[in-house]
């Protein structure tokens, strides 16, 4: 089978360069600060940006109403309705009838669900597939019934079938014929398809015509990589954008702000920004090493860096407003008690870290503060400076003694702490997520918790995880963190824009651009 694609007319291979393209009548141009995509599988995407993109391509069973991120607001998406066993853990979901595939790949069906989400469920296909460890099977009762069978209780069963992460619905024989290419050429069944992509330059996106719930107002979404903060500023004042993904900065907030007919806005849901100590690698084996460097951290400077706007400070190993999230006793900013530490573990004159860096603005300036704060407790920090995509690489390599890592996940307890605190997650694991700092603490809890029917008591094994991985120092709260965003007047949207699970804008048939 061959893929169809949708004629746009020629495209400038000079975009960054100024050079301009040819834009349909609706084109939606929206700039962000990366430099360049790792891949638009849903199924393995972790990139911030990445998941821009395919927030505006795939379904899921079911969603979050648009505009929003938390979990009671699920509704029906490519399932019309849905039911369960009384004992939770058999679910049959009933789905539309009208959902196509993008291209030639035709009309979306039960067998393209089962094939999803046992590819989620997949180590080998998937980034995510630990959070689908509890789907003993997942089957097609005919075209358009699926069924799944649990082996246990899980927290939240519905929110691992939203279009985030493993929950993204992909088309089977796309998925087949394009094997590792999917992630170049991703195939979905949203309001828009993927068109074409230039390297470390766009991504463009076209409106669905046959979306089920009805053509997008908008021709095609052209997703362009403006590294520069001045000049991605200057194309959206100068109209070439009409979304801009901002500087972490309270200032740019404000600035932005003072644009004529411009909306400014910071999306959740918030990300927890931490930094993750390698507990295996010398000096950071010592837990008085790791208390020297949680002493050093000076939190509320870090919310007025990135500005009280965008940030507040962590209270935990998992984000607030999360299903489990319990504030912690954090070690308090001292930066004395941090070199009495060093002293301690045999380190009067301090240590040498090094820590691979992206060079993803927003990120690099954070760590510069970091490093900064670091220093002064003895803590010298060096970078290895790399492109975003090889950053995500090489930490997963296990190649970084410190990593400084931000993210949002599905809002419940669960899913956080098994990612970065399960030792079955420890990277370069045949299980590996992003657990960086190898942390093993505690994994008693963590899967207990995934079990327990009980909600008071499940809430209390997730309070005893989190106390003990701070306790351990695992891993080094930092802050939280919004998306900031301005776009133009022009656009509209049908419904309020509070956030999305992965962080843009919720793009879909009913968003235009007023003349």
């Amino acid at each position: 089978m061959t893929m169809k694609r949708i004629a746009l007319g020629v495209v400038s291979a000079a975009l960054l360069a100024g050079t301009a393209l040819p834009a349909l009548a609706q084109t939606l141009t929206v700039a962000v600060p990366g430099n360049d995509l790792a891949t638009l599988d849903p199924h393995r995407a972790s990139a911030t940006f990445d998941k821009n993109v395919i927030n505006w391509m795939f379904n899921g069973l079911v969603r979050t109403a648009p505009g929003q991120f938390q979990l009671d607001t699920i509704e029906p998406d490519i399932a019309e309705s849905w039911e369960t066993s009384e004992d939770g853990l058999v679910w049959t979901f009933t789905l539309r009838q009208d959902v196509l595939c993008h291209g030639d790949y035709g009309p979306l069906t039960a067998s393209d669900v089962v094939y999803s989400l046992n590819r989620a469920a997949s180590p080998e296909t998937s980034s995510y597939s630990a959070d689908y460890a509890a789907f003993e099977t997942v089957e097609a009762l005919d075209d358009h019934t699926v069924q799944i069978t649990l082996s246990n209780p899980i927290p939240t069963v519905l929110g691992l079938l939203v279009p985030f992460n493993g929950g993204a619905i992909i088309c089977e024989a796309a998925g087949t014929e394009l094997g590792d290419g999917f992630g170049r050429n991703p195939v979905g069944t949203g309001p828009f398809a993927f068109v074409e992509y230039q390297s470390q330059q766009f991504v463009r996106l076209a409106a669905n015509t046959e979306y089920f719930r009805g053509a997008p107002e908008i021709d095609e979404i052209l997703f362009r990589y403006v590294a520069s903060d001045s000049s991605r500023d200057l194309a959206f004042q100068s109209g070439e954008v009409d979304i801009v993904n901002g500087r972490f900065e309270q200032s740019w907030l404000d600035r932005m702000a003072g644009l004529p007919d411009t909306t400014v806005q910071v999306l959740g849901p918030y990300e927890l920004h931490q930094l993750h100590l390698n507990m295996t690698q010398p000096p950071l084996d010592d837990i008085r090493v790791r208390q020297a460097i949680a002493h050093a951290i000076d939190r509320d400077q870090l919310v007025a860096f990135r500005g009280e706007m965008l940030t507040r400070p962590a209270t935990s190993v998992i984000p607030s407003g999360y299903l489990g999230h319990e504030p912690q006793t954090l070690l308090e900013h001292d930066v004395e008690r941090a070199r009495e530490l060093l002293a301690e573990a045999g380190y009067p004159d301090g240590i040498d870290l090094r820590t691979v860096q992206t060079t993803l603005p927003a990120m690099l300036t954070t760590m510069e503060v970091v490093q900064a704060q670091l220093a002064e407790a003895g803590i010298r920090l060096n970078f290895e400076l790399v492109d975003h995509p090889t950053f995500h690489e090489q930490i997963r390599q296990d190649l970084s003694q410190v990593v400084y890592y931000g993210a949002s996940r599905l809002p419940v307890a669960d899913i956080f702490l098994t990612q970065f605190f399960d030792s079955d997650s420890i990277v370069q694991k045949p299980t590996a997520v992003t657990n960086f700092s190898h942390c093993d603490v505690a994994d008693a809890e963590i899967e207990a918790a995934r079990t327990e029917i009980d909600p008071e008591r499940q809430a209390e094994l997730w309070q005893e995880a989190q106390r003990k991985i701070v306790e351990a120092i695992c891993a080094v709260p930092m802050y939280e963190m919004g998306q900031p965003y301005a776009w133009t007047n022009r656009l509209e949207f049908a419904v309020p824009q509070e956030g999305s699970l992965n962080l843009s804008p919720s793009i879909n048939e009913t968003t235009r651009l007023a003349d």
